[in-house]
């Protein structure tokens, strides 16, 4: 890691991002976390950091990767090693494990090669074709804007690529989603002819779809006229997902910083019609639902999303879902709206008929999530009768459930508490009742005690142990999915704080060593129990070397997980809960249970 920050030049670095001009000793240029007319933002070729006066980000090379560009820590770490000839040692690989991961990755890098390639050839097609360009002037769009997103266009001749490349039959064309291979023919001799090919993409405005990084990863091409499908995506691809990218996103993540807010939108030409009218902070899904890894690309941008569907009824059961997906990252610190345009529109025909101001005031009126939600379980329910009080609770109760615990889902149920006419304590023993109603026996009730959530037989441990190696290889961090990432971030106090606050000082100081992460730990305001919690931490040996510190993470974080899924069992048997409800949730627990047995059965078998 020190090899690699002394090899970098960090003016390099964000001189491909930032346009900076030399200032004595250092170099300087506008913030691209935040708008600024005079320069602030300050770059340091001795101290190889960066340090803005007007908003206060700074860090170093790895640092302003992740937080510009959205790359986790070892991704900006590969990115950076790449640039200066650098290799990053993977711990525990096997040479031919290191050589597969070697090829595949040279695999992605090849087929955005082939991708962007055909995206240049795109753009030359729109350029010479008068029909295509009156189309998307037509529809309102400069030559800038069409620059800055590289819409092209697709020929509609069966194979126009054909010209671009010098081998038609390549492989990698079929790989890349680019060009289609029909069935075989075989003649009269029993000999199979060569496959017919033809170009995916025909007489459409072509949207290449560009990774965070930047790398063109796949197409969206819209029709000009009338023509089905309306919208054709890439298929999926070894570099494109359709559930975890967003259109736009690369091109919009300054934007993001700088209005505060993301503007989740459904289709390419409203992220770019969006764009023309001065809302550069838009993104579109991919002609899929909204997923968590959608929201946990946004999140690592702004802490403010406002999805904006169209107003028809799809565009309404979009929305539903975009709830849904939101509701376990709606952490206190979050703001999700939601923004319901007319039946007749979608965004980009609303800002092209009422203007930017138009669109302006139609974002003050979108909803918090937590009135939607409230929207989303009434729907249907007559509220002057107790049965449509009863069925408001009974939609209600899932998307409760799902709120992160905080202030926000206490608050909720308070809300569904005045909806129901119910008092709040009575509705909380409805709805935790598998925690807090005692069981009846010999007819007197004797209350199960409520355990606090880090109360569990050993979880205080297993989370010791996973600030411990964490500490110790801070790098892992960026390794963890999306599940095990948010199961430590939203643990009661101190452990949720303190995981937080490991995250935050790797994103900013990038990898350090473990007494400075300890020291930042120390300086965080926590309770008592936080700092005894520390005490602890720091009184445990450094980690022996031929330990795989991974690995050992991912077995503690199962066995939290099996330790939870424990802990939901016996409170289940204790409650003497017998409805086809909890019978169910049992029946799911027993099996969840039974996996990850097996699961750290196998990870200790690997290790002996």
């Amino acid at each position: 890691m020190h090899e690699l920050t002394a090899r970098v030049d960090i003016v390099h670095v964000i001189g491909r991002y930032v346009q900076l001009k030399k200032a004595g000793i250092n170099h300087k240029g506008l913030c691209p976390f935040h708008g600024e007319k005079s320069p602030s933002f300050i770059v340091s070729p001795s101290r190889q950091t960066y340090h803005c006066f007007g908003c206060g980000v700074h860090g170093n090379a790895i640092g302003f990767l992740m937080e510009h560009s959205g790359l986790g820590f070892v991704d900006a770490i590969r990115d950076l090693a790449q640039e200066v000839g650098l290799s990053v040692p993977e711990d525990k690989e096997s040479s031919h494990d290191k050589a597969l991961a070697a090829a595949e990755r040279q695999r992605q890098v090849t087929l955005t090669e082939v991708l962007a390639k055909a995206g240049d050839h795109y753009r030359k097609s729109l350029r010479d074709s008068p029909r295509a360009v009156e189309y998307l002037k037509a529809r309102g769009l400069s030559g800038e804007i069409a620059a800055r997103f590289g819409l092209g266009y697709a020929l509609g001749t069966w194979r126009a690529l054909a010209s671009a490349f010098v081998s038609y039959d390549d492989p990698l064309l079929d790989e890349s989603g680019l060009v289609i291979s029909s069935g075989e023919s075989t003649d009269q001799n029993g000999d199979t002819s060569q496959r017919k090919r033809y170009d995916r993409f025909r007489d459409r405005i072509m949207f290449p779809i560009r990774s965070v990084q930047g790398d063109v990863i796949g197409f969206g091409g819209r029709v000009l006229d009338k023509g089905e499908p309306k919208y054709l995506n890439s298929p999926e691809t070894p570099v494109f997902s359709k559930g975890s990218e967003l259109y736009g996103l690369y091109e919009a993540r300054t934007a993001l910083r700088r209005k505060n807010f993301a503007l989740v939108v459904e289709g390419y030409m409203d992220v770019v019609s969006l764009a023309q009218h001065g809302f550069s902070n838009a993104v579109a899904t991919l002609g899929t639902a909204c997923t968590a890894e959608h929201l946990q690309k946004l999140f690592r941008f702004t802490d403010h999303v406002v999805f904006s569907f169209d107003g028809d009824t799809a565009g309404r059961r979009a929305a539903r879902r975009a709830l849904e997906a939101a509701l376990p990252h709606a952490q206190d610190h979050r703001n999700i709206k939601f923004l319901f345009l007319a039946p007749e529109h979608d965004p980009d025909s609303y800002i092209r008929e009422f203007g930017s101001d138009g669109f302006e005031h139609s974002l003050e009126q979108a909803l918090p999530l937590s009135r939607y939600l409230l929207n989303s379980a009434q729907d249907g329910c007559d509220l002057d009768t107790a049965e449509g009080r009863a069925r408001l609770l009974v939609n209600g109760k899932p998307l409760w459930n799902a709120l992160p615990d905080g202030v926000l889902k206490r608050q909720m149920m308070g809300e569904f508490a005045v909806l129901s006419k119910l008092a709040l304590a009575e509705l909380s023993d409805l709805w935790i009742k598998d925690v807090t109603k005692p069981p009846m026996r010999d007819g007197a009730a004797k209350a199960v005690p409520r355990r606090p959530r880090l109360a569990r037989h050993g979880a205080t441990n297993l989370l010791d142990r996973a600030l411990w190696l964490l500490i110790y290889q801070a790098e892992v961090w960026g390794q963890l999915d999306a599940a095990s990432h948010d199961l430590l971030v939203e643990q009661a106090a101190p452990y949720g704080e303190l995981f937080a606050e490991i995250e935050r000082e790797l994103m900013e100081q990038g990898s350090q060593a473990p007494a400075a992460i300890l020291t930042a730990l120390r300086r965080l305001p926590t309770t008592p129990a936080g700092q005894s919690t520390l005490e602890r931490i720091a009184a445990l040996h450094a980690p022996d070397t031929a330990i795989d510190l991974r690995n050992e993470l991912h077995v503690v974080i199962e066995r939290l997980r099996l330790d939870a899924v424990e802990e939901e069992l016996k409170l289940m048997f204790e409650s003497g809960d017998l409805s086809p409800d909890a019978q169910q949730r049992g029946a799911e627990l027993m099996r969840l249970r039974a996996s990850l047995k097996a699961g750290l059965a196998m990870a200790a078998s690997s290790i002996k």
